[in-house]
């Protein structure tokens, strides 16, 4: 089953992630994803992380299917005009990648470069737009017409918030409006905000037209969940987390339990589709806790 497959027959779905390497080397990077192989449902390739150049993504997703490894190719907005992104949209295809994330990605003062000049030809709707059509008329948006099948199946991001009262879902809205079929969110390891999330989505009719997947992390240490904390946009890591990660004797151990718990929690709360586990630096823990969360996920399904 594919990953659109494990999400429309409702199942529970983990996914991870993988920044390509800086190599041209292409056993750096399935070094990096072989681990994750039966695992993983899907596995993210990340594009220009940070800011910074990397093997290309469009590449390393293709190499990941060669290996029999699912990918789930994000394309940033930051990089390349509509022109280059129609091109990488056709490639993908061509390579047998499906699953699209697509995102705005880090501004280029962020990286390794800050003199970069950045693109933002399109942002993440228009591109959703763009490969939605590309999809389903065969069409690029000029109307020139695309041969060979491009069936992809296309998703965005989002950050999970504490609703206020009168809150309504307008950006979310808009990607599913613009094609989008699932998301992955920004850090949350807080279950209580993902629940009142979800009602309020449920209540805006939203939980039901797209897969929403939960990020979180298994965290080294609390200097780490702090920098979370207060330093990524989007992210949510309640101060119990990080008072927890300071009392403990050993914090790697101490972060893959409380990733197992939060796991076991969201997989009990309606709509929550499954869990995208990014672990920057820490890479080597996720099958780990794959292994473990799959004995306490198997039999649960979302409702």
């Amino acid at each position: 089953m594919t990953l659109q497959d494990r999400l429309r027959a409702k199942r529970f779905v983990i996914t991870a992630e993988v920044t390509p390497p800086v190599s041209a080397d292409r056993n750096e990077l399935l070094a990096k994803a072989l681990p994750l192989k039966g695992l993983a449902d899907a596995v993210n390739i990340t594009d220009g992380a940070g800011a910074r150049p990397h093997l290309g993504a469009v590449t390393a997703a293709a190499m990941l299917v060669q290996a029999g490894i699912e990918p789930v190719l994000q394309l940033t907005c930051r990089d390349r005009n509509r022109i280059a992104l129609q091109s990488d949209l056709l490639s993908a295809a061509a390579s047998g990648v499906h699953n699209l994330l697509m995102l705005r990605g880090d501004d280029p003062s962020a990286g390794d470069q800050p003199d970069a000049k950045p693109v933002f030809d399109l942002d993440p709707r228009s591109l959703l737009q763009t490969a939605r059509r590309l999809r389903d008329t065969g069409e690029l948006p000029s109307g020139r017409k695309v041969t060979g099948r491009a069936d992809f199946f296309l998703g965005g991001a989002d950050n999970p918030i504490d609703p206020k009262p009168g809150w309504q879902p307008k950006g979310l809205q808009a990607k599913i409006d613009a094609g989008a079929q699932f998301v992955q969110t920004q850090f949350c390891m807080d279950a209580g905000v993902v629940r009142r999330y979800m009602a309020r989505l449920a209540e805006h009719g939203i939980a039901d037209k797209l897969s929403l997947i939960v990020g979180i992390a298994p965290l080294r240490s609390a200097k780490s969940a702090r920098w979370i904390k207060e330093k990524l946009f989007g992210a949510t890591i309640p101060d119990a987390i990080v008072e927890r990660m300071e009392a403990a004797s050993d914090s790697a151990a101490e972060g893959r339990r409380i990733c197992l718990d939060l796991v076991a929690e969201l997989a009990a709360i309606p709509h929550v589709a499954g869990v995208h586990i990014m672990a920057p630096g820490n890479e080597s823990a996720v099958p780990e806790i794959i292994k473990a969360a799959r004995d306490g996920v198997k039999r649960l399904a979302v409702v």
